[in-house]
């Protein structure tokens, strides 16, 4: 792999997983004091009152600040489609900016005509601060991050390398639990394939961080395992699996699998880097519901 950060400092992380909808939380730093980057950051939000909560970016933000951080940035592995983003709401606590990879914009495009959205929709990620390219390198105080564009559960993913570790979003779950879908508009399981291959690639005691975590047979949550686990283990693409075994079998569990709870909801929100809809006239905010469209 291109070496980076080989001078820089080593990065730390602190976890937070939301058992609601099974989502990680990373903070990555270098320790009391220093700048750090918040990646996939998750708003409560209940589908049948409609109500947003805090709780989970409070303690998010309670660790920055406990720890005397300076956010640097709030990183999207993806607009995501089973939680609501916290990252505008971050940003307005602790400051930073909002990036995601660059073709979030095709993303865009495409839910953009579902909702029927018109002129208040952009389609040109303007609503972030940065898109990422493959294999951009920014800094987040002392730490180096590379970028890795990871399509295939959706055009937009990619990962972050911080020197030994890589957090990998949706595109790869523990090895019992095994890969994203790539039944979402724009997904594709020949590009996932490929894209976990070129992780897979980096050196097996490479630490990879999850976005979630589907705990089978009662183990506990996990939220981390090395490359060589994956290579080993992982249930879909194990050393031996091939490209076409993959994309069959997991097209054909795609097919089994239900629309996301929070999928209409969250889209919405995240293609917009976590800012709810303009309150209305009323002061309310409102989301749409497309009849009969998926």
């Amino acid at each position: 792999m291109d070496e980076i950060g080989t001078n820089m400092a080593r990065p730390e992380i602190r976890s937070f997983f939301d058992p609601v909808t099974s989502t990680a939380t990373h903070i990555v730093h270098a320790g009391y004091g220093s700048a750090c980057a918040i990646i996939d950051p998750v708003l409560d939000y209940d589908p049948k009152s409609g109500r947003i909560g805090d709780a989970s970016a409070d303690a998010v933000a309670a660790f920055v600040l406990e720890y005397g951080l300076t956010t640097e940035w709030i990183l999207e592995t993806h607009a995501h489609a089973d939680h609501v983003s916290a990252a505008a709401i971050l940003q307005s606590r602790l400051g930073g900016r909002i990036g995601i990879g660059e073709r979030i914009t095709e993303v865009q495009r495409v839910f953009k005509d579902l909702f029927h959205l018109g002129e208040a929709q952009t389609v040109d990620g303007s609503a972030f601060d940065h898109l990422f390219q493959q294999g951009e390198i920014f800094k987040v105080g002392a730490l180096e991050c590379k970028v890795h564009s990871v399509p295939g559960h959706t055009p937009a993913c990619v990962a972050y390398q911080f020197g030994d570790v890589v957090f990998v979003g949706d595109t790869l779950f523990m090895p019992d639990v095994g890969t994203a879908r790539c039944d979402f508009p724009g997904g594709d399981a020949n590009a996932l394939y490929q894209s976990i291959h070129r992780l897979l690639s980096l050196p097996a005691e490479t630490t990879l961080y999850m976005c979630h975590d589907y705990p089978k047979n009662g183990r506990p949550v996990r939220l981390s395992c090395t490359i060589s686990e994956q290579r080993a283990k992982n249930i879909h693409v194990a050393d031996g699996i091939t490209q076409a075994q993959f994309v069959a079998a997991r097209s054909a569990r795609d097919k089994t699998l239900e629309v996301p709870a929070l999928l209409l909801p969250s889209v919405q929100i995240n293609i917009n880097a976590g800012t709810l809809p303009h309150p209305e006239s009323n002061g309310i905010s409102y989301l749409k519901i497309p009849l009969n469209a998926l």
